[in-house]
This record gives C-alpha cells, sequence and structure tokens, in this order.
C-alpha cells in the first residue's frame, strides 16, 4: 500500500462534532459512548463497538453502525448491549469497555476492558476477550476471568487496544500502569504503552516492553494505540496527556512494531 497523503507527518485534522450522542433514551445507555472501537461490517457499514455508561456510572458494549462512505451518518444503533456486565465479583462486574476488534477464521474477537471498584484506589482494569459468530451483533466471553491478567510489573490496569495477525504471530499494543495521580483533587490513572506478542491471540506470556514511555515528569498517560501498517512503516494513534493539559492525539511510527519514534 503506498502512503498517502493523510499518512504523513505532517496530517492536518479536521473536527466533524458528534457522530452519535446519547440522550437517555435506554437505561443501559443512558450517557457517553466510550472508546469506538471500529469493524468493518461490510463495504458499505462500518460498525463502532462503544462503551454505554448508565446513571450509576458502569459501562456495557453495543454498537453504532455508520455508513461506511460517510462515517457521520448513523445507520443503527444496537437496543440491547452485544456484551453486558459480568456477574457479581467477577473482574468485569463494573463495567465493560471495547478496546480492540478483530476478525480471524469467521469469528470477531473483541477485546475489551474489565472494571472492577476497588476501595484503596478508584478501580482495577484487566482485559477481556469476547468473540461473536454473527459478525459482533452479540458475543460470548471467552473465560470469565481475564486473558490479559496482572503481573508485578503492571498490577492495577492492563488492556490490550489495538492486535494485529501478521504470518504467524499475534502483534499487540496494550496500556499497562502502577499507579494513580491526584489531578484537581480527582484520581487519573498512570500508564504507559506497550508490546507483547502471542502465539494464538488469546494466551500472553508475562509482561512486555515499553514502546511508547512517559515522555517527561508532567505527562502521566500515553495509551489507547491504535496501529495500522503500510508498506513497511508501522504508524500508530494514540491518545496523551500531563497533568496541565487535555487528552490529546499523538502519532509515532516504527520500522519493527517495538521501537516508536514519536
Amino acid at each position: 500500500m503506498a502512503d498517502s497523503p493523510l499518512l504523513s507527518a505532517r496530517m492536518k485534522w479536521e473536527k466533524l462534532g458528534f457522530v452519535y450522542r446519547p440522550n437517555g433514551e435506554s437505561a443501559w445507555r443512558s450517557h457517553s459512548a466510550l472508546q469506538p472501537t471500529p469493524f468493518l461490517l461490510d463495504q458499505t457499514t462500518i460498525r463502532v463497538f462503544v462503551g454505554f455508561r448508565d446513571e450509576t456510572g458502569a459501562s456495557r458494549i453495543g454498537a453504532v453502525d455508520v455508513d461506511a462512505a460517510n462515517p457521520t451518518k448513523v445507520i443503527r444503533v444496537s437496543k440491547d448491549p452485544v456484551l453486558d456486565i459480568g456477574e457479581p465479583g467477577t473482574f468485569d462486574d463494573n463495567g465493560v469497555v471495547p478496546c480492540a476488534a478483530v476478525e480471524r477464521e469467521g469469528k470477531v474477537y473483541l477485546y475489551y476492558s474489565g472494571y472492577q471498584l476497588a476501595r484503596k484506589v478508584k478501580f482495577l482494569a484487566f482485559g477481556g476477550l469476547a468473540t461473536s459468530s454473527d459478525r459482533g451483533g452479540s458475543f460470548t466471553r471467552y473465560k470469565k476471568v481475564p486473558i490479559f491478567e496482572r503481573t508485578a510489573e503492571e498490577p492495577l490496569f492492563r488492556a490490550i487496544h489495538c492486535i494485529l495477525f501478521e504470518g504467524s504471530v499475534w502483534k499487540a499494543w496494550y496500556s499497562a500502569g502502577t499507579e494513580f495521580v491526584e489531578i484537581n483533587g480527582i484520581p487519573h490513572p498512570v500508564y504507559d504503552t506497550r508490546y507483547i506478542e502471542s502465539a494464538d491471540g488469546v494466551r500472553f506470556a508475562g509482561s512486555g516492553e515499553v514502546c511508547i514511555p512517559l515522555q517527561h515528569a508532567d505527562e502521566y498517560r500515553v495509551g489507547r494505540p491504535s496501529v495500522i501498517r503500510t508498506g513497511d512503516v508501522y504508524r500508530m494513534f494514540y491518545s496523551w496527556a500531563t497533568t496541565k493539559s487535555a487528552l490529546a492525539l499523538g502519532y509515532a511510527t516504527s520500522k519493527d512494531a517495538r521501537q516508536w519514534v514519536r
């Protein structure tokens, strides 16, 4: 695939405003549409998985279908969750948020973050996996426990946000962290972006390697990586923020999927 001007280092973005905004039409999606995660349903439709919050703040995953030729045009919004919260006491009993959706051997693999409330920190979040045989119309959990569990280096939050299958390897980029920082009296998770590989997309051994580290003392989050490959170059779009600035869009490139230049 030849490089396009839109993929150059001098990209210019135009804000188009809200594509979809919940208006309280349903109790389970009364407000918020978190972490939109696109999946090409067919040549005319993009299915965007989102985390809809209820009045308590718990998120369930639904879908918003948009026109592939004009993604600002909404075609359909799911009436029911495609993936509900987990059973009481499980790692995702206080919310599920989509992270990455890929198709493999006739199934859609949905990697998601599962949230659980804690007493001494704001929350814990770890990576789950659900699969669909109906193109994302409904999902079944792969298991009731995380496939992306905590490690000694990543004890509080750890979730895959992008995964590509190349050759015989699943290449995954994820966010992980160990602490919270208080900003204006509100605790925020501190995390960076890391890389790990898997033979089957389900089992991941140990901790990965940091590929987009925090850049300076004020930066506290670098995450939500989305990676595409054009020719021999990997290109990553990610979010970042400092304790003094709002969340912003970042861009980095890599030749080997591991070492990145912001």
